[in-house]
């Protein structure tokens, strides 16, 4: 139990700073979308480029760790609209973003932290990158394009078409293409730039939990006691299970994921609570409200589900 938490705890201690920072006003709630800017488009960039731009190709795709990571996300989400809609009885729309909830974890902010402890700073990165191609060119165009459909909006191609053009904008998947490009061709950076992506790469880890703690400041979960626990519970439990249940699928029909550290990485990004930006996404849909509770209410929780998976993975 030690060992497990000398794990946790540091990464829930500094949630718990950010929180208590921003909660007696040594910063405010504003200042974490700031620091958080810093984590996006600076320290976790560096972080995938210094990761991926440093090795072989084929050992930064593992396509076994893609095809699982894919296929446990787009069971969970297939899940999660039939409990909401067939179980739970909710409208199309929320029910699309309870699944969003259940099906996106937070790799960045809070799976490379706990990965890194767990497996070091090589594996943990290289899983985060691979985490980082899976959701954004699959997991949440297609969550996207539930959503729009659902709450009647664009058509779906529209939506797609919109998602793969923001692609070109977003930072970590230009990070993890020049990357892949710098593998590939065997480019390296020259020294003073090499220790400087490095240095901003270190910055990632404490500070994406110290911003998660801080944007947590403030929320509050009365009033949504259902849909919260059903969205902790499709994204700690049912996530992680559906998963585990791919990799085992993987192994009897002779394709199994082989590297120990991949296979338990996979199992702990699944497990953690879903990402920072998820109440922004559902504030489309007017669903903010009940997904910024899910994500107070889900990150809580997630100490205790965390820590329990630990201990059953020895």
């Amino acid at each position: 139990m030690l060992d497990i938490l000398a794990i946790t705890g540091p990464i829930y201690l500094c949630i718990a700073l950010g929180w208590l920072a921003t909660r007696t006003g040594l910063f405010e709630r504003g200042d974490m979308r700031v620091l958080g800017q810093f984590v996006l488009y600076i320290a976790l960039p560096a972080l995938l480029f210094d990761a991926v731009g440093k090795r072989p190709i084929g050992d930064i795709l593992d396509w076994h760790y893609l095809g699982v990571y894919a296929l446990g996300g787009l069971a969970t989400i297939a899940l999660g609209l039939a409990w909401t809609r067939r179980v739970a009885r909710q409208a199309p729309l929320p029910a699309v973003m309870q699944t969003m909830g259940m099906s996106c974890p937070n790799s960045g902010f809070v799976g490379y932290p706990i990965n890194l402890l767990v497996l070091g700073g090589s594996s943990a990165a290289v899983i985060l990158g691979m985490n980082m191609l899976v959701e954004n060119l699959l997991l949440i165009p297609v969550l996207l394009a539930l959503a729009d459909g659902a709450g009647g909006g664009r058509h779906w191609r529209a939506v797609l078409r919109g998602v793969a053009a923001g692609l070109w904008r977003n930072p970590l998947v230009l990070a993890l293409a020049a990357g892949l490009v710098a593998a590939m061709l065997g480019l390296k950076l020259p020294a003073p730039i090499e220790r400087t992506v490095s240095l901003l790469a270190q910055a990632s880890a404490a500070l994406s939990l110290f911003v998660i703690g801080g944007s947590l400041a403030g929320l509050r979960l009365q009033g949504m006691g259902r849909q919260v626990a059903r969205v902790a519970v499709g994204k700690l439990v049912a996530h992680p299970l559906l998963t585990a249940g791919v990799l085992a699928l993987a192994a009897a029909l002779g394709t199994p994921l082989a590297d120990p550290a991949l296979r338990t990485g996979v199992i702990l990004t699944t497990a953690c609570p879903m990402f920072s930006i998820y109440p922004i996404l559902a504030g489309r849909s007017g669903e903010e409200g009940m997904a910024a509770a899910a994500l107070l209410g889900t990150t809580l929780a997630s100490f205790f589900s965390i820590s329990a998976l630990l201990w059953l993975l020895g």
